[in-house]
């Protein structure tokens, strides 16, 4: 009994040592209750900072997404602009070229270079930028008198001066009218006008770009870019003007003081001149009968520049060929002589002034009156004498002959006397006017 209740006594002892082994000491429960009291302590004096700086967080972008949205509406993003005003931008688009002029109705604008239009991004000092992200762009169409500044003007001008199209008319501006603008540029599609300039007061049109509202994600103010005002005439205008150069087989009225059915269309038409070719031919033929058949009405200084223009026009390659009884001669296409075979000898306009001019005058004229029965040759090479010092010739030189600038034998001339002291001096003159003068109807 005495070595149970040993035992026993030792199994009940056993728990309350294990109790005491657990029991934490005073001064382990003194240091948790200082720490508990300092995280305490520390929470209390952070949570203002935290709630400080999250609160301002929060609010800032509150009020950012707030002025997003109010962006995306026109009229507070103009009420906005107005306050701030338009030395407020840093960024601005532009048209990289200026436009090529005239410009009609139904063909499709383009710049100066005959390239698509270009819209770019400019900062400070009108330098290329760019953005980060992509911004949509819209081309409209505006008042030729807007900015009265070209310098300063705010999005709520710029919208009042956006010319729509009249009553019942189709837009006034057609084709790719929106573009996204990557890297600071964009190219424009296919844009044309389809209504003239002339209903609106200042009777000219000019370009805009400005961003679509609420592509811009992060609200930068980019202002808008304006073109140079321009008139825009009708597509059927177009077939009236002028062409620079003229092509020989472009009718006479293209030439400029010429108008189409005009009256000195009408005379020339009558006399057998319908084109450039024949109006040249003509006058190297016989110029004082060309001036007679337009007239007194024709000015010297309107005479200058149609002849100017007319000379203007490129010739090509192209020669006729007139075969006669003992001489094969060959012309350009303005009738001026390049090549005589006279009996199996070759000559070339610089020996022309050597032979007898009467001779050659009347051969011409004769090719002249023929002209349509000639021989054409497509491509030949033109064996144009060069001349360098001494008179030595160079031939079978190839070249595009401009008729301003051609040195070919034609019948006219103005001054005899300047002929025959030139012959004298054994000067050859290569004027396109050199030749005798003639009278003949």
């Amino acid at each position: 009994m005495a070595a149970k209740r040993f035992f026993d006594d030792d199994h009940e002892d056993q728990p309350n040592h294990k109790r005491i082994k657990s029991r934490p000491s005073f001064a382990s429960v003194i240091r948790e209750v200082v720490m508990v009291n300092f995280f305490e302590n520390f929470c209390s004096a952070l949570e203002p900072m935290l709630r400080k700086v999250v609160s301002e967080e929060v609010e800032n972008g509150l009020k950012r997404r707030r002025m997003s949205s109010k962006l995306r509406s026109p009229s507070m993003r103009m009420i906005h602009h107005q306050l701030v005003g338009p030395s407020s931008h840093t960024l601005q688009l532009s048209f990289a070229k200026s436009l090529s002029l005239p410009i009609f109705t139904g063909t499709k604008i383009v710049d100066a270079d005959f390239n698509p239009l270009q819209i770019i991004l400019v900062g400070a000092g009108k330098l290329p930028t760019s953005l980060p992200y992509p911004i949509k762009v819209e081309i409209v169409v505006l008042d030729g008198d807007f900015p009265n500044n070209n310098d300063e003007w705010t999005t709520e001008k710029f919208a009042k001066n956006v010319v729509r199209e009249r009553s019942g008319k189709r837009p006034l501006l057609t084709g790719d009218l929106n573009l996204t603008v990557r890297d600071g540029a964009a190219y424009v599609g296919e844009v044309e006008f389809t209504d003239n300039s002339s209903w609106i007061r200042s009777r000219k049109f000019r370009l805009g770009a400005r961003v679509v509202h609420g592509t811009n994600g992060e609200g930068v103010l980019i202002r808008e870019a304006v073109s140079e005002p321009f008139v825009v005439k009708d597509h059927r205008g177009e077939l009236y003007k002028k062409h620079h150069p003229p092509a020989l087989e472009d009718e006479v009225w293209r030439l400029v003081k010429i108008g189409k059915g005009g009256a000195f269309h009408q005379k020339l038409s009558s006399h057998g001149v319908h084109t450039v070719q024949d109006f040249l031919k003509l006058f190297n033929v016989d110029s004082s009968k060309l001036k007679r058949i337009i007239g007194v009405g024709m000015s010297e200084k309107m005479w200058e520049a149609t002849l100017k223009h007319a000379k203007s026009c490129v010739m090509g390659t192209r020669v006729y060929i007139c075969h006669g009884h003992d001489y094969t001669l060959t012309f350009n296409p303005i009738c001026q002589l390049i090549k005589a075979d006279l009996s199996g000898q070759i000559f070339y306009e610089h020996d022309f002034k050597r032979m007898q001019t009467a001779y050659i005058e009347s051969l011409v004229k004769d090719a002249y009156a023929k002209w349509n029965s000639l021989e054409v040759s497509d491509g030949l090479v033109y064996h144009t004498p060069l001349l360098t010092q001494g008179d030595k010739v160079v031939e079978g030189h190839s070249q595009q002959i401009v008729a301003s600038e051609s040195s070919c034998y034609s019948v006219t001339m103005h001054n005899n006397n300047n002929n025959n002291n030139n012959n004298n001096n054994n000067e050859a003159d290569y004027s396109d006017e050199w030749g005798l003068n003639s009278n003949w109807d």
